[in-house]
């Protein structure tokens, strides 16, 4: 007896020195061998019978039991006793109840000592999968250390102490050589259960990483006085990173630097060299951009905020500045900003320009029946089409130099006449292409509008209301200058017809009701 006693209390011994190990509960790994010992008795009486091991947690005592359940006819012996059978050992045994049997203590062989083991190494793997996924999943976003351990499959395993992490190839900084041993510094981008396990992401090329190098370095961004607002990278070659001070006495762009250089420079060390520019933030996305594109001067930001795209000028000689190696300049500024960006120089912007003012120029010569000097005012005056002629207000087109109220009036007679006549043409290509009247109906849309709908197959309200905006705008309407709410609005229009009118509904109600009535009377 005393040397039971002597294995019992050993056996907690082994669960506690195993549960400090692996950094689990003792109580997992007591679960565990309470498993072992039970997968060993079902080898011995029988897989088909209900046995159950318990493991006192004071004095590691084993006990063994065999249960059946009490029942009014038996399926399953095994498993089963019927009532009668089960009140002679138990007189208030009743339906539901389960008896138990005490076993004798099963001999561990080497056979069952092997898948006791085995049952408790899986348990205990499966503890310790837990455990690390709940303490990294909440820590993405840090910076952590660890040794590199192995290469697996051309990525590289990081060794955190308590855990392993992954660091993929493509997370790792060009021509960088690892070795095993050596000490890396990492971004925790996810952390997420898998198969095998709970796997930890870690990188050193997200744009994060270089962000919280710059927080550890830079205490006035660990205390929120300076934030950083965007970062942008082409790992091992160049960065811009973009920043703002929350207290105008304070410059973010000389404190992020530091004093000569020293803090920019312990961010590219780690990150093996990489060229980083620090740029101030700026709410004016205008000034943003010129601000990002440094070193480049930019003499002109022209944007379009409907498809988030600018085009920029720079002077002539700036422009493979402006660009960078292989785009990388302006690659990097668009991604900082969130903005496309096209370059251009001003010769190249001055060209346009002169192209754009004889287009414009000989539109209105052709369409109204003016001299060149006439059509090149009013491109001059900001007008684009002959639409906008027709329907400004008198004053305004008679304002213009060199026009008087007279001239302005019969300008206007011969763009109201030009429009009348192409909305006519386009009304009789609209019907030869078969567009519904109904489509015609829904005010947003014009004449050209509706002609090129009926050319992209659209012809009916239900054609139109199946559409999405952004679609309409970039497949059906293009060129329209439409905007996306002002695309939402016209199929929404479109849709109405799905949709009964309210006063009619009200009213088919009301009429229903009255029809109940009459049967019920």
């Amino acid at each position: 007896m005393e040397a039971a006693t002597i294995a019992y209390q050993e056996l907690l011994q082994v669960a506690d020195a195993v549960a400090r190990e692996k950094g689990i509960d003792r109580e997992t790994v007591v679960e565990a061998m309470e498993q072992a010992i039970q997968h060993a008795a079902k080898r011995k009486y029988g897989h088909e019978h209900d046995i159950r091991a318990a493991i006192d947690r004071d004095s590691g005592h084993v006990s063994l039991q065999r249960f059946v359940e009490v029942v009014d006819e038996v399926e399953n012996p095994s498993t089963q006793i019927e009532v009668e059978a089960a009140r002679v050992q138990n007189p208030y045994a009743q339906v539901g109840d389960f008896i138990s049997e005490d076993l004798p203590p099963v001999e561990f062989g080497r056979i069952n000592a092997q898948t006791a083991k085995q049952v408790i190494v899986q348990k205990v793997r499966d503890a310790e999968r837990a455990r690390q996924y709940e303490e990294y999943k909440d820590r993405i976003g840090e910076i952590i250390n660890g040794l590199v351990k192995r290469p697996e499959h051309g990525n590289w395993i990081i060794d955190l102490g308590k855990a392993e992490a992954m660091l993929r190839r493509d997370d790792c900084l060009p021509r960088e050589i690892l070795r095993r041993g050596d000490r890396v510094r990492a971004y925790i981008y996810d952390v997420r259960k898998e198969p095998r396990g709970p796997q930890v992401f870690i990188s050193r090329s997200h744009p994060q990483f270089m962000a919280k190098l710059f927080a550890q370095e830079v205490p006035e961004i660990y205390d929120g006085i300076i934030e950083i607002k965007a970062v942008a990278r082409d790992p091992g070659s160049r960065a811009k990173i973009a920043v703002m001070s929350n207290d105008h006495a304070i410059d973010p762009v000389g404190a992020c630097v530091g004093m000569r250089g020293s803090r920019v420079q312990a961010v590219v060390n780690e990150l093996g060299g990489e060229k980083i520019d620090i740029i101030p933030w700026s709410q004016d996305t205008a000034t943003f951009v010129v601000n990002a594109l440094q070193p480049a001067e930019v003499t002109k930001v022209v944007m379009d905020e409907d498809d988030r795209r600018m085009e920029v000028v720079v002077p002539d000689d700036q422009l493979s500045l402006a660009i960078g190696r292989r785009g990388q300049n302006v690659r990097l500024a668009s991604q900082l900003v969130g903005w496309d960006i096209d370059i251009m120089t001003e010769s190249d912007e001055s060209e346009r320009r002169i192209q754009q003012m004889k287009m414009r120029s000989e539109h209105f010569m052709e369409s109204l029946d003016v001299d060149d000097v006439l059509a090149r005012l009013l491109v001059t005056e900001g007008f684009t089409e002959v639409d906008e002629v027709a329907y400004v207000a008198i004053e305004e087109l008679a304002s213009i130099g060199g026009l008087d109220e007279a001239i302005a009036q019969e300008l206007q007679n011969r763009a109201l006449a030009f429009v009348e006549e192409r909305d006519r043409q386009m009304d009789a290509r609209r019907r030869e292409l078969g567009v519904e009247d109904a489509l015609a109906d829904i005010e947003a849309l014009t004449p050209t509008m509706l002609v090129q709908l009926g050319e992209k197959g659209v012809k009916t309200l239900d054609d139109l209301a199946d559409l999405a905006g952004d679609e309409l705008i970039e497949d059906y309407l293009k060129g329209s200058y439409l905007t996306l709410d002002e695309a939402n609005a016209i199929i929404m229009a479109a849709r109405a017809h799905w949709f009964p009118d309210e006063e009619e509904a009200a009213e088919a109600e009301d009429s229903q009701d009255e029809a109940v009535e009459e049967v019920a009377s």
